[in-house]
């Protein structure tokens, strides 16, 4: 795990920028860093080194290929980088290795079978810059989830990358113009979608994806190796159609040969573990692989509502992990807000990321390397939404379209779209397919959040169509597209960086992923029982009657945060006199009319805090 950045210019001070770039990320790479310049193309590359795996010099960064032909900056593993290279040995492309890191396999696999073959063949999450000198070329390439950010765009007529948008910030010219559309749908949805970043100009590479340019290095073209949406098209056409016995058996020895790839480290790893499904399925299955016990890791929070600690601390017991835990007051949560914004680098509105950098925290005290059960809601059917939105749609397919059109044009229209319920009633009623409907219920709240960035029209529900006939399936691929790259692993990256850990999520394996979308719903949902198949998996590892509960999440008591309390007064502070709102990204109008509003219904606790993180932000960076 790393950070990575560059930029081709020949005239600056090449040496002091990327020196400044390279201070920006040290939280993602403490261990070691350096640069590399080429006098000939103008290319900088700066890299920061968090070291897993080969600590030694040969793993060092940037690096270049044997023949000296390819130049490398990369975040990330290669999870089958064994297997790489030992077909890379018995082809004779390579006779011997100096060392033994991820790293120089990915370079003399490039030079054999080219950029989108060789990436192609490997299985893990990665950000990588790589230069062909020979071709005077430069390729940036993400993994086929989004699990590692990587960002780009030109600043002052030249071309920059970096694992993080707060580095942008050291490149002579950069201007720090905020996006107003990347502003508004932050707003919709508490993160900013790729391709968009809160920037004016610079962008996400997506995922699955490959962008290349040429000398003189002002166009570049963006091609795909892997597509989320190829993956589920190809599942239905392919499904499985084994017994659920047989999916089970087949699913679970696809995760362990995931989880077992990604036990290899050359430093500690440990797992964190919730009294849910998803980690107490990972870690039973490391604890089945491990000769030792797993060292694991939980937060607990003093609020019953929101702890799963005890639960955790159960299941550790029976499995026999070797178990830390840490409990949170709320002052202590509330105290880290403002060291959010520094790590996050952009607006980010999800809460959870607090608990996830408190037990990222307690887990990097102890280890380097940490698993987790995240993806296992989105592949697997683990969200109430996804049979709430099925019901709903059975209902309301049975009235015309033109019908529920009209009825939701008038709701739409009318005063009282000021409560969220009939604001999200009329978008539910206009929807076309279940697509539609999963943008209405899930992230159309409220009819302020179209109101709150001046002049910007957010994307219409006809933005979204259904590709997949199964609606269960259809809701996750849009999960798995949107809210899971952009959200849910931003927060994973980001809060393990915060204090160098290294995050690893074995469910987002590629081979794990593809066969999911294989799996028939029935077999994943069914008689009111979700996430069936990993449920069935865990149960031989860890008693049912320790896991039948509801589940409690890993969120924090945001109406209560801003109802009462110094944290209500440091929010009405930062509203009354909102930065954003004075340079006219924000209306403050529509932000104290929201603000009042809460106050009487205790609704738009999602929206407000999504302005007060963009505010922290932006007073930070401003």
């Amino acid at each position: 795990m790393c950070g990575i950045a560059g930029f081709c210019n020949n005239t600056i001070d090449r040496v002091a920028v990327i020196s400044a770039m390279n201070a920006r990320m040290l939280h993602r790479g403490p261990d070691a860093g350096d640069y590399w310049l080429d006098e000939n193309s103008g290319w900088t590359f700066g890299h920061r080194r968090l070291s897993i795996v080969d600590l030694t010099e040969t793993g060092a960064q940037p690096m270049h290929s044997a023949s000296g032909r390819f130049v490398i900056c990369y975040n990330g593993e290669i999870y089958n980088a064994s297997e790489v290279r030992d077909k890379l040995l018995a082809e004779g492309h390579v006779t011997a290795f100096r060392g033994t890191s991820d790293t120089e396999i990915l370079l003399e696999a490039f030079e054999a079978y080219g950029v989108k073959k060789a990436i192609s063949m490997c299985k893990g999450m990665f950000a990588i810059a790589l230069y062909d000198k020979q071709e005077k070329t430069l390729s940036l390439l993400r993994d086929r989830v989004g699990e590692k950010p990587l960002y780009y765009g030109f600043v002052n007529g030249y071309f920059a990358f970096a694992s993080d948008p707060a580095l942008f910030r050291e490149l002579p010219g950069f201007t720090g113009e905020i996006n107003r559309d990347a502003l508004a749908q932050f707003m919709r949805y508490c993160y900013i979608p790729a391709p968009l970043s809160i920037y004016e100009g610079i962008y996400k590479v997506k995922p699955g994806e490959i962008l290349t340019m040429k000398v003189p290095f002002q166009e570049y073209v963006t091609e795909s190796y892997w597509s989320m949406e190829e993956a589920a098209l190809e599942g239905e056409r392919n499904p499985f159609t084994g017994s659920e016995e047989e999916a089970r058996e087949e699913l679970e020895r696809l995760l362990t040969d995931s989880i077992r790839g990604q036990m290899i480290a050359d430093v500690p790893f440990g797992a964190f573990l919730s009294g849910g499904i998803d980690s107490p399925l990972i870690v039973s299955l490391m604890q089945k692989i491990s000769k030792e016990p797993v060292k694991t890791f939980t937060i607990g929070f003093d609020d019953p509502k929101y702890n799963e600690a005890q639960f955790a601390k159960e299941i550790a017991e029976h499995l026999g992990t070797d178990h830390t835990e840490l409990y949170l007051s709320e002052k202590e949560l509330i105290e880290a807000i403002p060291k959010m914004p520094y790590y996050f680098a952009e607006p980010f509105g999800d809460s959870s990321m607090i608990p996830t950098y408190f037990v990222s925290k307690l887990a990097r005290s102890k280890v380097t390397v940490s698993l987790s059960g995240d993806a296992g809601d989105e592949l697997f059917c683990g969200y109430s939404n996804y049979w709430k939105s099925e019901a709903l749609w059975q209902k309301l397919s049975r009235v015309p379209k033109s019908l529920r059109n009209v009825a939701g044009n008038v709701a739409g229209y009318l005063p009282c779209k000021i409560n969220n319920t009939v604001f999200r009633g009329s978008e539910c009623l206009k929807a076309v397919d279940i697509a539609q409907l999963q943008e209405a219920v899930c992230n159309r709240q409220s009819d302020y959040v179209n109101h709150l960035v001046p002049d910007v029209a957010l994307p219409e529900l006809s933005k979204y169509h259904a590709i997949l006939s199964d609606v269960y399936t259809e809701m996750q691929l849009r999960d798995m597209l949107d809210y899971h790259p952009d959200d849910i692993l931003v927060k994973v990256d980001r809060a393990g960086m915060a204090v160098s850990l290294e995050n690893r999520v074995p469910m987002l394996d590629r081979d794990v992923v593809e066969f999911a979308w294989r799996i028939p719903s029935a077999y994943k949902y069914r008689d009111g029982i979700s996430k069936k198949i990993l449920k069935d998996i865990l149960y031989q590892y860890v008693p049912k009657t320790m896991l039948d509960r509801p589940k409690k999440g890993f969120s924090v008591p945001l109406k209560k945060w801003l109802s009462e309390g110094e944290t209500s007064i440091w929010a009405s502070d930062l509203l009354e006199h909102s930065k954003l709102a004075e340079d006219g990204y924000l209306d403050q109008k529509v932000i104290l009319k929201l603000w009042n509003h809460f106050h009487k219904t205790k609704e738009n606790d999602r929206l407000l805090w999504n302005i007060l993180m963009a505010e922290q932000w932006y007073q930070e960076n401003s």
